[in-house]
């Protein structure tokens, strides 16, 4: 499938990272600078602007407010970062999350995730019930457990609002502005990979981190409930104490600490009291989740530089050591089928196909080895048969959807994707395929349609409105598709507006 990311305005993606980089923050008027200039957090931006998430004369901001500002955030986010278009990736990592955010005392549940394509080690939490995660963070993490203690401590910080509550506690000091938290998370989320932030200053360094450090009393609560809803959902309360060690061990490698570590400061004392509190839990025997171990072979397939290279190291861990046997098999399947070599990929995947001929990750490895082999009936009934019995599964709806798209079966995608849209509608990865779908079936109009809400979700107001005009006009014969256009083309000049006011 095509990268969601490449219909993304152009103008600002032909100059290099680094000047792609500054122009996107001029633009959302976060008023951040890359030269050695520290940056204050009561600098006063350009155009959109998030605000602060309280003041001193309305008190504490209220949760519909919070969600509201965190979806606007999140749009701004989109629309500057490279995120995942893995739906089985993403299916993992919101299953993670939802079942976490269960054992929490947060009032919503309903935490919107995204996916950062980045190997730097990093989760956040964002106002409004909005859940970032690093692909970095696999790489760091030494298995499930470990890596569920990090979004259980983001949690606790969502479901503590600290965010809203150190507004009220630091009414005259600097506090956190949802524009800083979106400059330092935007540029957290570009650093490495030549992005053109190893250039930055110490001092640039801790102007970004304060924009999202908590207090120490804040990070001690979010740790004392992070290990609590790691316990209460059955996994190990160790695993807090032992990611923290990886992230401090981290430091002696890498010449810049992981993100995390700097916007959540990690002492010998801070671990020895998540040792300790753990302690105080019911012990748990460790477990290690195999289905983590398959996401981490992704990652670290897409993550080296070449396929041949990837073939070569999955190729020596499932002949030497490795954590997981199954994972370094399916690793190096991927690896090979990147490589261009179908039918070896087909060799190593077909034990794990033997012993799970229904697990949705490898029916998806085998069909996009059908895929390659332009064997597509192969590939639709074989993806239909694994959602007939797992139904609403998102990585097989997504897989199946993208066959038939292969297949030229495009009215057969776009009966799909149209009725997904609607369950997913908060999903740009839907709205994308459904686009390209719409086109290719004929459907003018419904590729405006669809195009509008993709550049909506990526807060492309500008080309959405585009879209949503050329769809009017197409219409004005069709009263409830024009009458729906309009409505739509309002909802979006209100959004463009609300963020100008912001």
């Amino acid at each position: 499938m095509t990268n969601p990311q490449k219909n993304l305005p152009r103008r600002s993606h032909k100059l290099p990272p680094s000047q792609r980089l500054r122009r996107g923050i001029k633009a959302l008027g976060i008023g951040l600078l890359l030269a050695s200039t520290p940056i204050a957090a009561t600098t006063e931006p350009e155009g959109i602007r998030l605000p602060e998430l309280g003041d001193s004369t309305s008190g504490v901001v209220s949760p519909q407010r919070e969600k509201e500002l965190g979806q606007m955030w999140l749009r701004m986010f989109r629309s500057q970062v490279k995120t995942s278009s893995d739906a089985l990736l993403q299916q993992y990592v919101e299953k993670t999350v939802k079942e976490l955010a269960s054992y929490t005392p947060l009032e919503d549940k309903n935490i919107d995730v995204v996916v950062v394509n980045n190997e730097t080690m990093n989760a956040f939490a964002v106002p409004g019930g909005i859940m970032g995660v690093h692909t970095g963070l696999f790489l760091f993490a030494e298995n499930e457990d470990q890596f569920a203690s990090v979004i259980a401590h983001e949690l606790g910080h969502l479901s503590q609002r600290h965010y809203a509550r150190s507004l009220e506690a630091q009414r005259n000091n600097r506090i956190p502005t949802l524009a800083g938290m979106l400059g330092a998370l935007v540029l957290a989320a570009t650093a490495g990979g030549g992005a053109g932030i190893a250039a930055m200053t110490a001092t640039q360094a801790a102007a970004l981190d304060s924009q999202l450090r908590f207090s120490r009393k804040n990070e001690q609560e979010a740790d004392r409930v992070g290990i609590e809803t790691l316990a209460a959902s059955g996994r190990d309360p160790d695993a807090a104490g032992e990611m923290f060690e990886q992230m401090l061990k981290a430091t002696r490698y890498y010449q810049r600490p992981p993100e995390f570590l700097l916007t959540h400061p990690v002492t010998e004392k801070r671990i020895a009291d998540a040792k300790l509190r753990s302690q105080r839990m019911e012990t748990v025997p460790p477990s290690d989740s195999r289905d983590f171990h398959l996401m981490r072979a992704r990652i670290r397939v897409a993550g080296e530089p070449t396929p041949q290279q990837a073939v070569k190291r999955f190729q020596a861990e499932l002949n030497g050591i490795n954590d997981n046997e199954d994972a370094a098999r399916y690793g190096l399947a991927l690896a090979q089928l990147a490589a261009g070599r179908p039918d070896n990929a087909l060799d190593t995947l077909q034990p794990l196909l033997d012993k799970e001929p229904s697990k949705g990750a490898f029916v998806l490895a085998r069909a996009d080895i059908d895929l390659v082999r332009r064997d597509y009936s192969g590939a639709t009934q074989r993806l239909q048969y694994a959602l007939d019995r797992n139904p609403g599964d998102h990585a097989l709806l997504m897989g199946l959807a993208n066959a038939h798209f292969k297949a030229g079966n495009f009215l057969a995608a776009e009966r799909m994707l149209a009725k997904y849209s609607r369950a997913r509608k908060k999903d740009p990865t839907v709205w994308y395929l459904l686009a390209e779908t719409h086109g290719l079936a004929g459907d003018i109009v419904g590729v405006h349609e669809a195009r509008a809400e993709y550049y909506i979700l990526n807060g492309v107001f500008d080309k959405a409105l585009q879209h949503l005009r050329h769809g009017i006009r197409m219409t004005k014969d069709n009263y409830q598709t024009n009458a729906i256009l309009k409505q739509r083309l309002k909802d979006v000049i209100k959004m463009q507006e609300k963020a100008k006011e912001l």
